[in-house]
């Protein structure tokens, strides 16, 4: 018995939906691009490689490092915020139960879409925004950007000026078990979000090839070219479908 390939949908078969709305687009450029310049400025901040020349008045570059790092953890922090009020606000692929599973469907949508991963199934299943498996793993990704939010406002409070406003998010340090194990998980969970970041990546290029739906572009334009079955049966009928048909 041969195994096909699943086929490419025509272009007639594709509907084009607006799926990413502005917003959700510019909030995860920011958070992309401040997580590369959070992680290079800490990793110096860590472990200062460079070491310039002369009296360390005159260089200010452990200064300028640290300057760099607090400012993008202000991008950082108000895009996180940003997306996590758009889930309650934004169109329905944006919204918040589209990363906790509380819908039997997407509960149901779990376990077969962990097979097409695991090339159990031909096709995947027809969820025109986040899949189950990816909503959930994205509410993960969600939490760590909350605990490098909590361990770096608790870090930046306890070195910061009696008077100043920053101070008020000393009370994170004894919560996450003091300024040391504060350091240790903003470092642990920064690797662990360059490994979700790096498959990520590689799921995305990946589902763009084998789905042909414009997965990779809709991050920059916003709309996703999708099957119109997609859009006329739900996802779990959607996978029943195709599950009898040999996927």
């Amino acid at each position: 018995m041969t195994v096909d390939s699943p086929a490419i949908p025509s272009p007639e078969a594709l509907a084009n939906v607006y799926v990413w709305e502005w917003p959700v687009r510019v909030c995860h450029w920011l958070i992309a691009g401040s997580i590369w310049v959070l992680s290079i400025t800490g990793i110096y901040i860590g472990n200062p490689m460079l070491v310039s020349s002369g009296p360390a008045g005159g260089n200010f570059l452990m200064g300028t490092a640290k300057l760099i790092h607090f400012y993008a953890a202000i991008v950082f922090t108000l895009s996180v915020l940003s997306r996590v009020l758009w889930m309650l606000v934004g169109n329905k692929y944006a919204a918040w139960d589209k990363f906790i599973p509380v819908r039997a469907i997407r509960r149901k949508g779990l376990g077969p879409t962990l097979g097409y991963y695991l090339f159990t199934l031909r096709r995947p299943p027809g969820f025109v925004g986040h899949n189950p498996l990816a909503g959930l793993t994205y509410s993960l990704v969600f939490a760590c950007y909350g605990v490098m939010m909590a361990t770096g406002l608790g870090m930046y409070a306890a070195s910061a000026h009696v008077d100043s406003p920053m101070r008020l998010f000393t009370f994170f340090v004894p919560l996450v078990g003091g300024l040391q194990t504060a350091h240790w998980l903003h470092h642990i969970v920064m690797w662990l979000l360059w490994m979700f970041i790096v498959h990520h990546i590689y799921s995305a290029i990946l589902m763009s090839q084998v789905e042909a739906n414009g997965t990779v572009e809709s991050i920059f334009s916003g709309h996703k070219f999708v099957p119109r079955e997609d859009l006329v049966y739900s996802g779990y009928r959607f996978i029943d479908r195709h599950t009898h048909r040999g996927g």
